[in-house]
Formats: C-alpha cells, structure tokens, sequence
C-alpha cells in the first residue's frame, strides 16, 4: 500500500467499515466522517502483518453543523447508533464546536477539523458518497500513514502549548508498543 487509491481500495474492502459506513450514513448527518484511530489502526494492522484488528477505544464519528452545537445533540445520534449496533463503543462529535478544545479558530468543515488533528496519522476519514463509493479524506496524504511515520499536524508543530499536547498523547498512546515499526518524526518548532 503506496498511494490514496491503494489506501482508498483497502479500505473499501473492509467489510466491518463498510457496515459502519452505512450504519452511520443512515443518520443524515451533515459533512460526516468516521475518522482516526478506528481507521489508522486498519492500515497499521495490514503493514504490521497482523491478522486480529486491534481493538480501539472507539469508532470516531465526526460530523458538521453550525447550526446545530449542543453536545447533547451528539449523545442522542451515539444513542441511536448504540442502538444499531450496541457492541460499536461510538464517539460522535460535532467539529463545528470542538475548535474550542484545542484553542483553535473555529472549523470550516469536518475535514477542515480533521487537518487540526495532533499526527498527521491521526488526520484521516472515511465517509460514503451518494453512491455508495468510499470517500477518503486525508489533508496531509497518505505518505506518514502508510511509512508509519508519527509527527504532529502544523497545528500542533509550531506552537509551544500545542506541542505539547502532541508530545502528551504520543507519550500515553504509546503505539509503538503495539505497532513496533512505527518511527516518530517530530518536525522542529517553528514557534
């Protein structure tokens, strides 16, 4: 696995992401991705050899509506994919609100959120076209994914406070101690 395309065929032939696409579809959700560790783990499990998927934390749904932040608004579509498939361990999450945790000018877009991810590895999204095609969002390509190679987003490179946040989770994720051949590139700070 090289480039977009294979990174984009892979995964289309994932049939427990696919099942979790349309189950997600399903919602309506505006600007909808299912995005993260949930679909990193995928493509670090295929370079690893490993036949078992890692389990995750959970699936990260990330949607967006300006119209529409009161976090319990997410809690009602997590309670209602629960509801489809109870056994999913769901996180939805409305990017239009969710600049704030990270002190960042507000989003765009969920892909415009996803390219304020902390890694780079982290920035990708998987969503479903109207017809039914996969759709791949990754603002930073697939070159870090796929060389398993760990470094932060510009975000998070060229500010002190939000380095350390990158420095933080690369400390407590510890991925390396499940996928070994992971090499951490941290970029120089340019502030």
């Amino acid at each position: 696995m090289n480039t977009t395309e294979d990174v984009t065929h892979f995964l289309e032939t994932d049939v427990e992401l696919m099942r979790l696409l349309t189950i997600v579809a399903s919602l309506g959700l505006p600007d909808w991705w299912i995005c993260a560790g949930y679909v990193r783990a995928k493509i670090w499990d295929d370079a690893h050899g490993y036949e078992v998927p890692t389990p995750t934390e959970d699936v990260d749904v990330i949607y967006f509506d300006r119209s529409h932040i009161d976090e319990a608004i997410e809690k009602q579509y997590e309670a209602q994919l629960h509801d489809l498939l109870p056994n999913v361990p769901w996180s939805v999450k409305n990017q239009a609100r969710m600049h704030r945790v990270n002190q960042l000018p507000p989003y765009q877009s969920a892909v415009d959120a996803l390219a304020h991810f902390p890694e780079t590895v982290t920035a990708i999204g998987v969503s479903l076209a109207k017809n039914g095609r996969l759709r791949l969002a990754v603002p930073y390509g697939v070159d870090d994914l796929v060389g398993l190679k760990l470094r932060p987003t510009p975000a998070f490179a060229n500010d002190a406070s939000h380095h350390h946040i990158y420095r933080a989770r690369i400390n407590k994720k510890n991925w390396q101690a499940t996928w070994p051949r992971l090499q951490e590139v941290d970029i120089p700070r340019q502030g």
